[in-house]
């Protein structure tokens, strides 16, 4: 089942395959393997700060219930999690793919922001720096 062939479930939001979803924007190999840490970080920083803590820039910020990216980071699935995490609530009502169709109708609860391949490249590769801390 693809993106667009995913059904609804009961809060009026589609659940694509995540295997799918990934595969639509990271189709040429691993995420990271060409990826910019410090771009990534950067990225977390800006977007996704306001919910989870990222390394020591916000060490207590985020949100309480939010895992920080350490522990993210050190999951046994971290890479899929990451590589898909536009499609893992709550981020669909705040991320928009180019190319990915949305599939949730839910109203955003902060600023939209636009995620590109190469920007999840960058964010896997910041990640794989904190797992080797």
């Amino acid at each position: 089942m693809g993106i667009a062939e995913a059904s609804f479930d009961a809060m009026g939001c589609r659940a694509p395959s995540l295997a799918l979803a990934a595969a639509a924007l990271v189709a040429t190999g691993p995420a990271g393997a060409e990826g910019d840490a410090g771009k990534g970080r950067r990225l977390a920083i800006e977007h996704c700060s306001r919910c989870h803590v990222i390394d020591d820039y916000n060490r207590f910020g985020g949100i309480g219930s939010t895992p920080s990216f350490q522990i993210l980071a050190h999951m046994p699935d971290y890479l899929e999690r990451f590589q898909t995490f536009y499609a893992r609530r709550p981020h669909p009502t705040v991320v928009n793919v180019p190319g990915v169709e949305a599939w949730t109708k839910l109203p955003a609860f902060v600023v939209k922001f636009t995620v590109r391949p190469e920007d999840i490249d960058a964010l896997v590769t910041f990640v794989e720096t904190l797992r080797k801390k």
